[in-house]
């Protein structure tokens, strides 16, 4: 049996996306709870610690945003809308905790430090643009508007 590759394409295309929110969902999912499971060394204590100001009330908004942002990347709901505020965390979160100390850790100590901010940075760089892909809510929703409008 031969298989039409132009078909086995799209099919890839939609795993290999749903394993990028799968990868980016879950570690921010995962991370948020853990700044109120662990306030003192992924909370409060580790904002007051890297400088952030305001620690009291923004580990608490960034755990909330992390939670609800990684949750809906899982299921694919506005996959495009939450990597934006997850961009904005990841990016905060290179500075301060990265570039900050580059100079105390030299190049390649900073790069091993980084690598799953990295990871996590180009993860939300590519689901912007392809968005949350045919296994996903927003596809399903896009599906059901398409019929009504048909």
């Amino acid at each position: 049996m031969s298989v039409n590759r132009e078909d086995a394409w799209p099919n890839r295309a939609s795993k290999a996306i749903l394993l990028i929110r799968i990868l980016v969902g879950w570690v921010f999912l995962a991370e948020g709870i853990q700044k109120f499971l662990f306030p003192d060394s992924l909370g409060v204590g580790r904002f007051v610690k890297i400088g952030i100001p305001w620690p009291q009330v923004m580990a608490p908004f960034v755990g909330v945003v992390e939670i609800a942002c990684g949750s809906l990347l899982l299921v694919g709901l506005l996959t495009r809308l939450m990597t934006v505020p997850l961009l904005i965390d990841i990016v905060v979160a290179l500075y301060s905790t990265k570039i900050v100390t580059f100079a105390k850790i030299a190049f390649w100590g900073t790069l091993h430090e980084a690598r799953i901010d990295v990871s996590m940075l180009l993860g939300l760089i590519f689901l912007p643009l392809v968005g949350g892909g045919a296994w996903s809510v927003d596809a399903w929703l896009a599906e059901r508007r398409n019929a009504i409008h048909a």
